[in-house]
């Protein structure tokens, strides 16, 4: 029997209409240094009276905030995702700002092909948001609640921006945990 040795993609090298191609677009992106956190929402059951609704989350880099009067927050979020097709329809959603101590949960999250949101959760320690009704981690550095003012379609993204409901800091002390090179890294 031949054994035989994967031969990895070649790069993406052809430029766009306007001159740069994905791998050097991905290349210069990762130099910029982000937070990490998790994107939480509750979807309602199918049915009244029906089984309860299962929560969702998703691992971000692309978060921010956008205003201060009034609060908002934007998240971007792959087209198509779970995480976009049920903020689509759930406009209620949470944030947890994720400590360095929370590596192993943002890796979780962020895993493509995962079981089931339900088993992610399964062990974590969280609080339900007043607002939302959306898991808030325990340990994280902040939690936020928002609320879905506008959702703008960019390329293979959807931004969506949120109006914060509520602030919490659980464990403002901290150190981040941050994401740098296409790795999840520490500061220090």
């Amino acid at each position: 029997m031949l054994k035989t040795t994967p031969v990895p993609a070649p790069p993406d090298t052809n430029p766009h209409a306007e001159g740069v191609s994905n791998d050097e677009f991905r290349a210069a992106m990762s130099r910029l240094t982000a937070g990490v956190c998790l994107i939480t929402a509750h979807e309602a059951p199918l049915t009244a009276g029906g089984p309860r609704g299962e929560d969702a989350g998703m691992t971000a880099t692309a978060f921010m905030s956008v205003s201060l009067d009034p609060p908002l927050v934007l998240v971007s979020l792959r087209e198509g995702s779970r995480m976009d097709d049920l903020l689509a329809e759930q406009p209620l959603w949470a944030v947890s700002v994720l400590a360095d101590h929370q590596l192993q949960i943002a890796g979780r999250f962020a895993m493509k092909g995962r079981v089931s949101d339900r088993l992610l959760f399964a062990d974590l320690p969280y609080v339900r948001g007043e607002a939302s009704g959306a898991p808030l981690l325990s340990g994280a550095l902040a939690t936020l609640e928002c609320r879905t003012e506008n959702r703008v379609e960019a390329g293979d993204h959807t931004l969506v921006i949120g109006r914060v409901l509520t602030a919490a800091l659980p464990s403002p002390d901290s150190p981040p945990l941050t994401y740098f090179r296409g790795r999840y890294r520490h500061l220090g």
